[in-house]
């Protein structure tokens, strides 16, 4: 029929019309109609007519039999398995959901495991990362409707999927659920999410190919040890990210400075239920250090690098000690920017490892500070101080500091060399000249004097199982004492000197926030005082002792001793500023600083021949910020006794709770006390705020 439309418009015939083509008769009775055929088209003769029960032609290219010619087998019906569950259908539609265990992520969100838990070991992680990452659960509580939770539904379907191959079940089934699981569980009306997953089995890994990693020899053994992925093991994502990384770091720790580690690659066969690793390993060749080379010697010269590096010429390259000699050089405090580039001084030859080179550019930091501050309190008046430093006026690390203070009750003017790293790593010379002149309600006096320390110190970079300081004292101080009705009493010059000497050991897990092991640190200062024409001798020491032990993950009980003894010479021999005091944030908190111990006719601490400090507390992490706060109540207790060993018979208790707020650099401590017996004086109460730990 189409085609004869162009043959009417050539003849000039009209085109036939919508009622032409379907008459009024195919509108009644359209059975009817169809079943009268095709009309014959009135300009072809030729046409022959189609009867509607006339047999089909012969079709030589349609080999296959209609369906009456075929026998078509008789589908048995499956017998039920056991542990599946047919629920009815839920509104619409319900897809099949399994028996099994339960995960309760929120009131919107439901995870089902098979009940055997052997099935899928890793279910807890799973389920922990998974909740970490949802997003039915980040929009938790929000007021969704049903195709917002669907839209978040497949999402997490997505998720599922990429976790279950994540912890290697490639084949694993995820049956996602939205819209009610039971009417009974809040009505079917009630947003909810349901994830059915089944994991299948867990594919392993096949063959591993690390490149060329045998090229390392001797170290191939040790460095494939590192790597633990083995033939047969589960295929886990994340353990090749875990092995990459210590691969990594055993070639940097076995000196392989330049090796390389390609991307890893991974081929899973679903036919075999493995997947085969390819991470294209190359060591590049064993070296050890050479020279520590500064681009700036008139600065921080190529031997002070040297000597502040963990590693001599010759030992066996490791990356650690290069990225702690970058670290130390920031600690300086002198430069703004360090880059440390390894070059090639000799090829590995012969089996001999070859020698690299450590160049150091240094970004300067600005040297030169200026300080100041100014105050008033009701019991020190006005007070002024300010300072000015060179950090390395006589390189290389030597510092130059001048301060001075201006004050109504205080004048000090102080001159302060230090050198860092002299003599070796973290080992400081300091030498501080200062004049003093003081004018206190109980007291007042005017001293000189000379101190020069050197000392073996533990930083926050590294930490030091045994520090040490020797130094030398020389003070000069003249002081009188105010009577009780405010007359000045007759003035009293003492000429001291000393040998300060100290030694600390320490096994605790960290400096400012210990968790855990203990420190113990002894004093001892034989000294000499010349006052009134007599000469007096004594030796000052102390031994202080603390330990640190985890009840649990978030609490921590730590406990601390101090034991002080002046022996050889009688209290008035001793200058007021060499005895002992107590009291305070670092002593008996609850107290004001120095408070505690023998006071004079006025009132005023006098200071004593021993001491006696026991501290206990509690380290109790929350929740609160991430975990960075925690409480701390505590209980101390001391006393200083005019004799050389104590007696013990006014002891000071004080008792309070703290806080603490953990920080990059240590926690900031704030400390509330109160004193449990109180003298005439104490306050009702007292407050602390510092950097780490009481102790």
């Amino acid at each position: 029929m189409v085609a004869g439309q162009p043959g009417w418009a050539q003849s000039g015939g009209r085109q036939p019309t919508l009622d032409d083509l379907i008459p009024d008769s195919a509108v009644s009775d359209p059975e009817g109609w169809a079943s009268q055929g095709v009309p014959p088209d009135p300009q072809d003769e030729n046409q022959p007519v189609l009867e509607p029960d006339a047999p089909l032609s012969e079709m030589p290219l349609v080999t296959v039999p209609w369906p009456d010619q075929t026998d078509l087998p008789v589908v048995q019906e499956l017998e039920p398995e056991p542990d599946i569950e047919f629920p009815e259908l839920a509104r619409e539609f319900r897809p099949i959901q399994l028996r099994g265990s339960e995960e309760r992520i929120s009131d919107d969100l439901l995870l089902v495991f098979p009940s055997d838990d052997t099935r899928f070991p890793e279910r807890a992680d799973f389920v922990d990362r998974f909740e970490e990452l949802s997003t039915v659960e980040e929009y938790d509580g929000d007021d969704d409707n049903l195709g917002q939770l669907a839209a978040r539904a497949r999402a997490d379907e997505e998720l599922l999927n990429r976790l279950l191959r994540v912890y290697g079940y490639y084949d694993g089934l995820v049956l996602r659920t939205v819209g009610g699981t039971d009417e009974d569980e809040g009505g079917a009306d009630e947003p909810r999410v349901r994830f059915d997953i089944i994991p299948g089995t867990q594919y392993t890994f096949g063959a591993i190919d690390l490149g060329n990693l045998e090229a390392a020899g001797t170290d191939y053994a040790l460095l494939r040890n590192d790597f633990e992925i083995r033939t047969g093991d589960p295929l886990l994502a994340d353990k090749i990210v875990e092995e990459r990384y210590d691969l990594d770091e055993a070639l940097g720790e076995n000196g392989y400075p330049f090796a390389s580690i390609a991307d890893p690659e991974l081929l899973v066969d679903h036919d075999r239920e493995q997947g085969d690793l390819t991470m294209i390993t190359q060591p590049n060749g064993k070296y050890n250090f050479g020279q520590v080379i500064s681009t700036s010697p008139d600065f921080l010269s190529s031997r002070h690098l040297s000597r502040i590096a963990r590693f001599d010429p010759g030992d066996m390259y490791k990356r650690s000690d290069e990225l702690d000699l970058r670290r130390a050089i920031l600690a300086t405090g002198l430069v703004s920017g360090v880059t440390v580039t390894r070059v090639k001084t000799a090829e590995p030859a012969n089996g001999q490892p070859g020698t690299v080179d450590l160049q150091v550019d240094l970004e300067k930091a600005p040297l030169r500070t200026i300080a100041g501050s100014v105050g008033y309190g009701t019991g020190e008046g006005f007070r002024a101080e300010a300072s000015w430093e060179h950090r390395n006026l006589f390189p290389p690390e030597g510092m130059l500091r001048v301060r001075g203070i201006a004050g109504t009750r205080e004048q000090l003017a102080g001159v302060t060399f230090r050198r860092n790293n002299l003599g070796g790593r973290d080992r400081i010379l300091t030498v501080d000249a200062y004049a003093t002149k003081q004018d206190r309600e109980g007291f007042e006096g005017q001293t000189i004097s000379l101190i020069g320390t050197y000392e073996r110190v533990s930083t926050l970079l590294f930490q030091k199982p045994l520090t040490w300081s020797v130094g030398l004292e020389s003070v000069a101080t003249r002081e009188r004492e105010v009577t009780v009705s405010g007359e000045k009493g007759p003035k009293q010059t003492y000429y001291v000197g000393a040998l300060p000497l100290r030694a600390q050991i320490d096994n605790t897990t960290d400096l400012l926030d210990p968790t855990n092991g203990w420190r113990l640190g002894a004093r001892v200062s034989p000294e000499i005082s010349f006052t009134n024409d007599e000469q007096f001798t004594y030796v000052r020491a102390q031994l202080d002792a603390s330990i640190y032990y985890p009840v649990s993950e978030k609490i921590v009980l730590a406990g601390r001793i101090r034991l002080g003894s002046m022996p050889g010479a009688e209290l008035r021999g001793i200058a007021p500023s060499r005895r002992f005091f107590a009291g305070g944030g670092g002593s008996v908190r609850g107290y004001g600083y120095q408070a505690i111990g023998p006071r004079d006719d006025i009132g005023v601490p006098s200071g004593g021949r021993s001491l006696t400090e026991v501290s206990v507390e509690a380290r109790i992490g929350t929740g609160f910020f991430g975990g960075a706060v925690s409480i701390v109540p505590f209980i101390d207790a001391g006393a200083v006794d005019t004799e050389p060993y104590p007696d013990f018979n006014d002891i000071k208790i004080g008792a309070g709770v703290g806080v603490r707020y953990k920080t990059g650099f240590g926690p900031i401590r704030i400390d509330v006390g109160v004193p449990l017996t109180p003298g005439p004086g104490d306050p009702p109460v007292a407050v602390y705020v510092a950097l780490g730990q009481a102790f």
